[in-house]
């Protein structure tokens, strides 16, 4: 009898560590910040792994504090709904673009612009620096995110079917150059000297091998992906367009956090900026070479000419009466 009740005894004792042990690690679990990430990006995209080089970066700095759900090819989110789920509460994480940006803050349409960011480096000063503070400041308040990052996506080419002298602006008059439907899309395509000729990306392949366009803009990645070298024959390194996205967390998350947390959130959305920016740009790189091997001529125009007589057209136009005044030339000075 004493010892059926000592076993007895022993075995509750047991299941109550057993129990605990299950039980720890559980509430443990939910302590854990639950962190929501969604992004349009593919797998093989250097800003879909970027989000797995934050994720370790803050789960080396602060171990057991995050739960991190990264949601690639807008698996969560449609691409462009992100911001409206941040700012209710819905979405902790996600990369922003200029465009989305300048819908709530006007303001910042100065970054969709041609010839504003001259490239990846004057990029990250402009917006590591007080103009980026400035701006992100106004971000913040108006669209219930912070942007803790800044990420490179690509500068834009101008790509032709035909090999033509391309100097400045003006040696681009009556060429049919693709443009994105949109109305600031096809400004830019005008401001460049071109004739912009709105076309759905799936159609553009085809119509350059037509000829119903003379040409196309993207950043050289896009250009190889899309294999549109294969229609065309020059490339004009314009630089026109230096694109970028923005890592950005809900003030709900953001303001939930203490002074640590937000200081390693930030440096883990820096590393994973630094990650992306460094592999696209040396793919970017890579590429030139690429499409000389495929004989395309690769050429580079009066860059500044172009830069002068874009940025004189942007500021003669309604775009520009929401900037702040003497930004453009903040931006132009920063080195």
């Amino acid at each position: 009898m004493k010892h059926s009740l000592l076993r007895r005894t022993l075995l509750v004792a047991a299941s109550s560590v057993v129990l605990m042990g299950a039980i720890l690690p559980a509430a443990h679990a939910q302590n854990k910040m639950v962190l929501r990430v969604s992004t349009p990006a593919v797998p093989d995209d250097w800003h879909a792994k970027m989000w797995t080089v934050f994720k370790d970066e803050l789960e080396k700095s602060l171990p057991g504090e995050f739960d991190v759900q990264i949601n690639l090819n807008a698996s969560l989110f449609k691409q462009g709904t992100e911001p409206a789920a941040m700012a209710r509460g819905n979405l902790e994480l996600s990369s922003i673009s200029a465009f989305d940006i300048a819908k709530l803050v006007p303001e910042f349409s100065i970054f969709t612009a041609g010839y504003v960011i001259r490239d990846p480096e004057h990029q990250q000063k402009v917006f590591n620096g007080p103009i980026g503070a400035e701006m992100f400041k106004s971000v913040a308040e108006k669209m219930d995110v912070t942007p803790l990052s800044t990420i490179y996506l690509g500068t834009r080419q101008v790509n032709l079917r035909e090999v033509r002298s391309v100097k400045t602006p003006a040696d681009l008059k009556g060429v049919k150059l693709r443009m994105p439907g949109s109305k600031e899309w096809l400004f830019l395509g005008d401001a460049l000297g071109a004739t912009p000729t709105p076309l759905a990306f799936g159609e553009v392949y085809l119509g350059l091998k037509t000829g119903t366009i003379d040409g196309q803009d993207n950043p050289l990645p896009t250009v190889r992906a899309a294999k549109f070298y294969e229609v065309t024959k020059q490339i004009v390194m314009t630089s026109h367009l230096v694109d970028g996205i923005f890592i950005a967390i809900s003030n709900k998350a953001w303001n939930s956090m203490n002074a640590t947390q937000k200081q390693k959130m930030t440096a883990a959305a820096q590393a994973a900026s630094s990650y992306n920016n460094e592999n696209r740009i040396k793919e970017e790189s890579q590429l030139v070479e690429f499409f000389r091997q495929q004989g395309l001529q690769v050429t580079t125009p009066d860059v500044d000419a172009f830069r002068k007589s874009v940025q004189a057209t942007y500021l003669n136009s309604d775009y520009a009466k929401v900037w702040p005044k003497g930004l453009l030339e903040r931006v132009n000075q920063t080195k």
